[in-house]
């Protein structure tokens, strides 16, 4: 039934749009390969010979999702759309970039666990798709390297600025998608397609992100690493020895389309990567449904054959029910902060000192006081926002500016400031962001404030005509406490999809991670700024991800044998939930601890999961079962899965996904007392002959009870499963501000402990 709603919707959805529509554009379309007709020798010919023409055809899928995507009317694509070997037919969509101590920080030592006995990952290809790379890089270094693993199958693409000799035996490969950009740009889109004063056609990195997850990821150790001396040591990727393969899906300040991401999965999974790292998602926080969201499809083709996808869960945080790639096939990933910060302190004319943080490594202000303004008292946003051409200069020449964070990037606002005469800034930030603060590379003397001291920096500027300020920069420093928060810019919880399934997954460091950067751009991305840096400090949850995904390298690296599911259990069940205070951990936007609608099952410590003891493995039937619970129909399912299926006459739950956290929803207008069960499977991966114990934390005002609560595994009995009930009496149940109420259920032998988060919420039922 599912899939009639599905198509008779797109119909009219397509149909609505010729009437006021006859713009060709890019479509996806999936196609039920199973039905090629044989006087056909391949599915393009098909697809050229029934569908459209071969000109307007821009990729063919083939691995992770079988159909095409071409440029179409909206006439043509419901055409298309009628014809009974079509699944769907879905608009390309333009996505977003999720915008050195960190592996000591993850409990990551020289010869010690993870590292040590898994060669530092080097038979694992990770592959990244992002903008591209700077392949000079010392991050990306062959030196005492083994040969490529025999299992890659992919290619090295030449272009502009990257020849064969770029490849090497660290990138192991390197392609780029561009067609699904150009279309767009040719119709409405971006203007003029490929802007090559800006960019590359080539694998190439313009924009200097993906230069900067692919070395956090798997980046080789580079001393006397620095960001103009912010952050000096030695800086190196998660699994240093990994081999990368370089996807560049996106293109500087044009994003990223489904159609090329989708095409680059279908590569992906051919040329042989093990792990795929994808730090880019929908933006505005709002998720498609997983038969229309690429990336979901793409990573279930991925996964289904053995190879771990990390997604990055996006920064629209502190908002609740921001996260996004939320399928649970996916290890999406939020944004914890590590020990280190770059402190930088506004001096007010009363001698009040307030402390923010600050990038800028150009000539300090030496402790001269200047005159302090405030251009929002004007009551216009755009100059309280420090907006281009906002400013007027013979009110801010010679002083210090105070500027709202938001509306345009941080480090433009500078710029702004620059450009009317301002001698420094300071960035407040309004309520949403609350006390989050990241650093920038500023071009002028800047230091950023959370919202309390930016008020009252205001309020004294206001009530003081000839209030002065200086700021000084006091460069780095390591230790700081408590570490790790979750980072205010962190996308949250509850998922909006299928609050079933607790999301994000976990957090990892994420805020002021320096990695290697772009030649082509300075450290703030501006076209103004001529510096060349071969490192850059950068936040966001795209900077999170790939901290997962060459976590994940090292553990394919030391467990072969283990599936997708099995890396993501071992993760998120030994993930951290105290900092280094040993307090519970804490929001930064808040001040107040944390949940798992902040950080799913914990922070990643990577000691712990290489030995996890047990884990909650997943297979291709578990998720079908769980896509059948969802009420999604046969021929939705094979949008994602490729080959067709039927759901059993009962309906499966949705909860009882062999998930390692719990979600346990009631409804919220139910009175008395309610209860609901759910099961879950472990597998033994520790010593053969172990008996675990169950420990239970119920949350405030929940029962939960555990069946059995003993585990005794040996060498021929090496899963088990188990029942949670969860029982509520909902009159004396009190949520918490997010509409939750948490515990957890921890398998315990002695030296192991299998932690999953237990999330007890109240919905209004649909």
């Amino acid at each position: 039934m599912g899939s009639l709603h599905l198509h008779l919707f797109l119909l009219l959805a397509l149909f609505t749009q010729i009437s006021a529509d006859q713009t060709v554009k890019t479509y996806i379309i999936r196609v039920d390969s199973t039905s090629k007709p044989f006087v056909f020798l391949t599915h393009y010919h098909w697809y050229t010979a029934e569908f459209t023409e071969p000109t307007t055809i821009l990729h063919v899928y083939d691995t992770v999702f079988h159909g095409f995507s071409a440029l179409l009317t909206p006439v043509q694509a419901a055409s298309v759309l009628k014809h009974p070997s079509i699944l769907t037919a879905f608009e390309d969509r333009r996505r977003e970039l999720h915008t050195t101590r960190s592996p000591q920080f993850l409990g990551l030592r020289n010869q010690r666990g993870l590292w040590s006995e898994s060669d530092y990952g080097s038979d694992v290809i990770v592959g990244v798709f992002d903008t591209g790379i700077w392949p000079e890089r010392r991050s990306f270094s062959d030196l005492n390297l083994g040969p490529v693993p025999k299992h890659w199958r992919g290619t090295c693409e030449t272009g502009v600025k990257f020849t064969r000799s770029n490849c090497n035996r660290k990138i192991v490969g390197a392609r780029y998608f561009s067609k699904g950009h150009q279309a767009a740009s040719g119709f409405g889109g971006i203007v003029g397609g490929i802007n090559e004063t800006i960019e590359f056609k080539s694998p190439r990195d313009a924009d200097g992100h993906g230069t900067h997850t692919a070395s956090t990821a798997a980046g080789r150790y580079a001393f006397k690493a620095s960001m103009e001396g912010y952050a000096s040591g030695i800086a190196k990727g998660v699994a240093p020895k990994a081999r990368l393969a370089v996807y560049k899906v996106c293109w500087k300040n044009a994003g990223c389309f489904d159609s090329d991401i989708l095409a680059a999965f279908d590569a992906a999974v051919n040329d042989g990567v093990d792990v795929i790292s994808i730090s880019i998602g929908g933006g505005e926080g709002i998720s498609s449904p997983y038969y229309l969201d690429p990336i979901a499809i793409g990573a279930y083709g991925a996964v289904s054959r053995g190879i771990f996808v990390a997604s990055s869960a996006g920064n629209d945080g502190p908002n609740g029910m921001s996260v996004t790639n939320l399928a649970p096939w996916l290890t999406t990933v939020g944004a914890g902060a590590i020990d280190r910060n770059f402190p930088a302190d506004v001096i007010l004319s009363n001698g009040k000192k307030l402390s923010g943080v600050s990038l800028y490594a150009g000539v300090p202000l030496n402790g001269k006081m200047y005159p302090l303004i405030y251009p929002g008292k004007s009551g216009v946003l755009s100059a309280s926002l420090c907006m281009e051409n906002s400013l007027d200069p013979n009110e801010v020449r010679g002083k210090i500016v105070i500027c709202d964070r938001g509306s345009s990037p941080r480090v433009s606002k500078g710029l702004v400031v620059k450009k009317a005469g301002g001698v420094g800034m300071i960035l407040a930030n309004g309520v949403s962001n609350g006390e989050g603060l990241v650093g920038d590379a500023h071009l002028i003397p800047a230091c950023a404030v959370g919202s309390a001291e930016g008020d009252e920096i205001k309020s004294y500027s206001a009530s003081n005509p000839t209030a002065t300020a200086t700021i000084n920069f006091r460069g780095t420093v390591i230790g700081i406490r408590p570490a790790p928060v979750v980072a205010s810019f962190s996308a949250r919880g509850p998922n909006g999809l299928n609050p079933e399934i607790l999301k994000p997954d976990l957090i990892a460091p994420g805020v002021n991670i320096l990695a290697a950067w772009t030649d082509a751009v300075g450290p703030t991305g501006l076209d103004s700024d001529t510096r060349k840096s071969e490192f850059n400090i950068l936040s966001g949850t795209s900077m999170a991800c790939p901290h997962v995904s060459g976590a994940a390298a090292l553990l394919k690296s030391a467990h072969p044998d283990w599936s997708p599911a099995a890396i993501k259990s071992a993760i998120m069940t030994t993930a951290s939930l105290i900092d280094n205070t040993l307090n519970p951990m804490l929001d930064e936007s808040s001040k107040k601890p944390a949940t798992p609608f902040d950080f799913g099952a914990g922070h990643l410590n990577l000691d712990l999961a290489m030995d996890a003891g047990l884990v909650y493995d997943l297979k291709h039937e578990d998720y079908v079962s769980f896509l059948c619970a969802i009420e999604y129909g046969p021929k939705t399912i094979q949008v994602i899965t490729r080959s067709p299926v039927n759901c059993p006459a009962r309906k499966p739950m949705a909860e009882n996904l062999n998930y390692p956290s719990i979600s346990a929803l009631f409804p919220s207008g139910s009175t008395g007392f309610s209860s609901k069960t759910f099961f879950r499977m472990v597998t033994n991966v520790g010593e053969a002959n172990s008996v675990y114990r169950v420990k239970v934390e119920p949350p405030k005002g929940v029962v939960v009870s555990v069946k059995p609560g003993k585990l005794v595994f040996s060498e021929r009995v090496r899963k088990l499963g188990y029942y949670v009930t969860v029982t509520v009496d909902s009159n004396n149940l009190v949520m918490d501000d997010s509409g939750a109420v948490y515990g957890s259920i921890s398998w315990v032998d002695g030296k192991h402990v299998v932690r999953s988060p237990l999330v007890v919420t109240q919905l209004e039922p649909l």
